[in-house]
């Protein structure tokens, strides 16, 4: 199976702090990957350099084999940021359907409209942004960020704040995608979602992978334990 993130000696300094070390790991296409750490680890540094927010101090890092470029739209990419961007003043339904044009959809109104009905904001659709709970604005941002079905769907902790029966709406929508041939990089703290959905995962502790592959591989490396087990064991060593 091809790529579609290749990331080779991937180094990130800021002033004379090394965020990232020496990383280095590919996500296959049409997969699902988890991207885990607990916060500061590096994560979402390297999705922002991934993306082209940050210049790597050293090393590589190519999407579909090449350096990411917003404008090529040959290769369309979602990204769910940790920290949610809406127009707050619009509406639900312009901010869609405003999005949705730069994403070159033939009838993004069609589009939101029946994204909005799925996720029970159907009636919110002429409300302003501002005025949905935070929970109703982050389903907004997740249709945002799936239209045009990408070919790769960064998720920085995507059902955050949400409640059970949210979580199982917005992970089955995003393993809809999945069977569709998307590529997914999943970073959250749930590890059972981890467990349940992501076929590899990579797991960073101050900037170096401390685990990588295959599920049933880290945990054979680790002596059958559960993730959260691993997890508790990586970030409990010279700690306390």
């Amino acid at each position: 199976m091809k790529n579609i993130v290749e990331v080779k000696n991937f180094r990130m300094d800021f002033g004379d702090k090394t965020v990232i070390r020496d990383l280095s790991f590919e996500v296959k296409k049409g997969e699902i990957f988890g991207l885990l750490g607990a916060n500061g680890s590096g994560k979402t540094t390297t999705l922002r350099a991934l993306l082209g927010f940050y210049a790597p101090t050293h090393g590589e890092l190519l999407v579909d084999g090449k350096v990411y470029d917003p404008e090529d739209t040959s290769v369309v990419v979602g990204y769910l940021p940790e920290e949610r961007g809406l127009y707050r003043k619009e509406s639900v339904i312009d901010t869609m359907v405003y999005f949705g044009e730069l994403k070159g959809l033939s009838n993004p109104r069609e589009w939101a409209l029946g994204y909005l009905e799925r996720v029970g904001l159907l009636d919110k659709a002429n409300e302003k942004v501002e005025k949905l709970s935070g929970g109703q604005q982050q389903k907004v941002q997740l249709g945002i960020t799936v239209m045009g079905n990408p070919k790769l769907l960064i998720l920085d902790e995507p059902t955050k704040g949400f409640d059970p029966m949210n979580r199982k709406l917005l992970m089955t929508i995003i393993n809809e995608l999945h069977q569709k041939g998307t590529a997914v990089v999943l970073i959250t703290h749930y590890m059972d979602e981890v467990e349940r959905l992501c076929d590899r995962i990579l797991l960073l502790k101050d900037g170096v992978a401390r685990a990588y592959g295959d599920i049933k591989a880290v945990r054979k490396e680790f002596g059958g334990k559960t993730l959260d087990e691993i997890f508790v064991e990586i970030y409990g060593e010279n700690d306390g």
